[in-house]
C-alpha cells in the first residue's frame, strides 16, 4: 500500500484529533459524556493527559525515525544508545536519595523524577559517545551503547536490591505510565517536539544520503560528522524527555517509522514529521486502551504498546515471509 505524503499527513492528523476527543471522553468507568456534562473534568484532567501522551508518543516516533536513519538499521529504536538504562538509573538514584531530606526534595514531585530521568538519559549518551571516541564510527557507537546499557542496567538492579522500597515505583517506571501527565507536561513536550522536528529536518538530506552508504554520503559533500552529532543530540533530547515523563514505553519508537514506511513514504523530510504523528497516535491509542479495557482498573501504558507493537511487527514479518516465497 502506497500513499502520497500530504494525504497521509491529513489522515494521521484526523486520526490524532479523533483520538484526542476519545481520550477526553474516557473516564474511570469507561466511555461517558463528561466531554459535555463535566467540562472541568475534561480540561483539568483528561485533555491535558491525552495531549501530553500524544506529545510523548510523537517524541518517541521522531526519535525512532532519527535512530533508524542514523544507524541505517530498521530495528533501531530510541533506546539504542543506553538512554533507557541511563534514565532508569537516574530514577533509581532519585528514589534511593528520597530517604534523606535533600533526596526527598528532589524525588517528592514528578518534576524531580523527570529531571533525574532526563539527566540519566543524557549522561548515558555522553558516556556512549566518550567510549566510542566520537560520533564518526557508527559500529563502535552502537557497541558502546550496548555496553553502557548493560552496565547501567546492572547498576539500577543493584540499587533496587539495596533499597527494596524502590521496587514498586521502579516497576511502574519500567512499564510506563501516563497517569501523572498534565498541563505542565503539555507545556514541555509540545514546544520541545516543534523544536526537535525543526532541527531534525535540517538533517533530513543527510539521513537520505546515509541510506545510500557512508562513502556515497561523504562523496556528496555533506557535513556528516556535524549533522550526526546534531541528530544524536536530538535523539537523546526526544527519548530522554519522553522517558522522563511517561517511563519506558516499548515499541512506539520502533513501530511508528515502520508504519509510515509501510505506507510508501521513504524520504526523511516527510518520514520525520509523519513518524511523529504516527508515534503520537500510537501512544494516545494505547493510553485510551489502558484506561478503558479494564476500567476502573488502569493498566500500565507499556502493556498495550508492547502487545500492539509486537502484533504489528509479527504481521509485518509474516507478510514479508509470504512475499519472499
Amino acid at each position: 500500500m502506497s500513499l502520497r505524503p500530504l494525504p497521509l499527513a491529513l489522515a494521521l492528523s484526523l486520526t490524532c484529533a479523533a483520538l484526542l476527543v476519545l481520550g477526553a471522553s474516557v473516564g474511570a468507568h469507561g466511555l461517558d459524556a463528561a466531554l459535555w456534562a463535566a467540562p472541568s473534568l475534561v480540561t483539568e484532567l483528561r485533555l491535558p493527559r491525552s495531549l501530553a501522551a500524544w506529545g510523548c508518543g510523537a517524541l518517541l516516533g521522531l526519535a525512532g525515525a532519527i535512530a533508524q536513519g542514523l544507524f541505517r538499521n530498521p530495528l533501531a529504536d530510541p533506546y539504542l544508545l543506553g538512554a533507557s538504562a541511563g534514565a532508569s538509573l537516574g530514577v533509581a538514584l532519585a528514589l534511593v536519595l528520597a530517604g534523606n531530606s535533600a533526596g526527598a526534595l528532589l524525588a517528592g514531585s514528578g518534576w524531580g523524577l523527570n529531571l533525574a530521568a532526563f539527566a540519566g538519559a543524557w549522561g548515558a549518551l555522553g558516556l556512549t559517545v566518550l567510549l566510542s571516541r566520537g560520533v564518526s564510527h557508527t559500529p563502535r557507537l552502537l557497541l558502546a551503547g550496548v555496553i553502557v546499557g548493560v552496565v547501567l542496567a546492572a547498576a539500577t538492579q543493584g540499587l533496587t536490591l539495596l533499597d527494596p522500597s524502590t521496587l514498586r515505583p521502579m516497576q511502574q517506571f519500567m512499564l510506563g505510565s501516563t497517569s501523572l501527565l498534565g498541563w505542565p507536561q503539555v507545556a514541555l513536550s509540545l514546544p520541545l517536539l516543534a523544536l526537535a522536528l525543526t532541527a531534525a529536518l535540517v538533517g533530513s538530506r543527510t539521513l537520505d544520503a546515509l541510506g545510500l552508504g557512508e562513502a556515497t554520503a561523504r562523496s556528496l559533500g555533506l557535513p556528516l560528522d556535524g549533522t550526526r552529532a546534531l541528530l544524536l543530540a536530538l535523539l537523546a533530547l526526544c527519548s530522554g524527555a519522553a522517558v522522563a515523563q511517561c517511563g519506558l514505553v516499548a515499541f512506539v519508537g520502533l513501530v511508528a517509522p515502520h508504519t509510515v514506511r509501510a505506507l510508501g513514504v521513504s524520504r526523511y523530510r516527510w518520514l520525520l514529521p509523519l513518524s511523529a504523528l504516527s508515534g503520537g497516535a500510537l501512544l494516545l491509542a494505547a493510553d485510551i486502551v489502558a484506561r478503558w479495557v479494564m476500567a476502573p482498573i488502569e493498566l500500565p501504558v507499556g502493556l498495550p504498546t508492547a502487545l500492539l507493537g509486537g502484533a504489528y511487527l509479527l504481521s509485518r514479518l509474516a507478510h514479508s515471509t509470504g512475499a519472499a516465497r
